[in-house]
């Protein structure tokens, strides 16, 4: 057996996205109020499950290849554009925080019956046929301040994995700290029932001066 399983094709890609998006469903991010409380820094669930999954999938990464179960030239490692990067991170991120939404919290959004999860993907699918279409015009642009030829943080710095590794549970330490310092300040993790709509509401009052919430 080898990993991934190829000869599975479509299949196996299906049962990955499924499984994928239950696990979003059931930590929340089905909902947009858990990634827009992460921009406020009062729930960091967003952070806590990625930066978990990052470490897993790492180590699970290097078991593999070590193990014989995957060759180390089976991962693609992409060249990076620096610039590119910037733009492109900026622009996604004050999506994510005004949508609620990442491209893949979305589609579990939609899936479990929200409306505003559809706009945020015909959204996301109009913005990438704008991209395409004025692709020509920014290339410059977008191949500009190139990074080194595929490398591998380990490579890049030449150090072990095992090091790599090492200072991302060192980072999810002191950021899992952190986060639970500002959510014990700012009101702590969103409640399932905040998430579902649930909770105090917000009542608008409309009189002769303007609009006011109480």
């Amino acid at each position: 057996m080898s990993l991934p399983l190829y000869d599975d094709g479509v299949a196996f890609g299906l049962l990955n996205g499924v499984l994928f998006g239950y696990l979003l469903e059931s930590a929340g991010f089905a909902s947009p109020r858990k990634l827009t409380a992460q921009f406020r820094f009062s729930d960091w669930s967003v952070f806590k499950v990625m930066f978990t999954a990052i470490i897993v999938a790492g180590i699970g990464l290097y078991a593999a290849t070590s193990g014989g179960l995957m060759p180390a030239n089976g991962i693609y490692i992409p060249t990076n554009y620096f610039w590119a990067m910037l733009a492109g991170g900026a622009l996604v991120g004050a999506g994510m925080a005004i949508g609620g939404y990442c491209p893949g919290t979305s589609a579990v959004g939609l899936a479990s019956g929200r409306l505003d999860g559809l706009f945020f993907m015909l959204g996301m699918l109009l913005g990438t046929g704008l991209f395409a279409s004025v692709f020509d015009w920014i290339k410059g642009f977008y191949f500009a301040a190139k990074g080194p030829d595929a490398q591998t943080v380990g490579q890049l710095f030449n150090v072990s994995n095992w090091v790599v590794l090492g200072v991302l549970v060192v980072m999810a330490i002191a950021g899992f700290a952190l986060g639970n310092w500002f959510e014990r300040r700012l009101g702590g993790p969103l409640t399932a029932d905040e998430l579902n709509g649930g909770g105090q509401p917000i009542v608008a009052e409309i009189d002769v001066i303007g609009i006011r919430t109480s």
